[in-house]
């Protein structure tokens, strides 16, 4: 379970650097206070990271542990590629922020969870789960990418627009092809 636990802490966290859903939670605590933001954030992310890995433990036990590593080696090459092409948030996501009304928790949650439903955390969550046990793939993947929010909405308030997106975004590519290629390998040599 800890092995679990912190692969998928370390792949989500790196996933969620710069990711759309990061964007979000850095608008909402421009917006409201911190502590309902996280918590919401909180909230959707165990709700959707739990699916994952309902999803993530179907297909695990449907296929072939080499299919399933070469499955996942071509499908972290392809987080590579997405996080390379970066993330924003357009004008609809930023109109959502500022129209959201209700309860803090229930509107950031809800819509946090909204933009969480086929991201790359979520897909990387449910190819993390076909190889690692389910209930620490999914603390590691939840906590991570609340790690994550917390750290922008932290920075984000602290440096403004002055931190090196274009870096984060690459380090994180790079990241996510190694543990690709990995994976391609042991899928290769078995």
């Amino acid at each position: 379970m800890l092995e679990a636990f912190l692969i998928s802490f370390g792949v989500i966290f790196v996933a969620e650097l710069g990711d759309k859903s990061q964007l979000m939670a850095l608008g909402f605590a421009t917006r409201y206070p911190v502590m309902p933001v996280l918590i919401g954030i909180t909230i959707a992310t165990g709700l959707v990271h739990l699916v994952s890995v309902g999803i993530g433990a179907l297909i695990g036990n449907a296929l072939p542990g080499r299919a399933i590593e070469a499955v996942s080696g071509v499908a972290f090459i392809g987080f590579a590629l997405w996080t390379l092409r970066g993330d924003t948030l357009d004008e609809g996501d930023k109109e959502k922020i500022e129209q959201s009304h209700g309860s803090i928790i229930v509107t950031v949650g809800g819509l946090f969870m909204l933009s969480e439903l086929g991201d790359k955390t979520m897909l990387a969550t449910v190819t993390l789960a076909t190889q690692h046990g389910l209930f620490g793939t999914w603390l590691g993947s939840t906590l991570g990418m609340v790690a994550a929010d917390a750290i922008a909405i932290v920075i984000g308030r602290v440096a403004g627009n002055r931190l090196p997106e274009r870096a984060i975004r690459i380090g994180a590519a790079v990241l996510f092809a190694v543990i690709g290629v990995a994976s391609l390998i042991e899928a290769a040599i078995g």
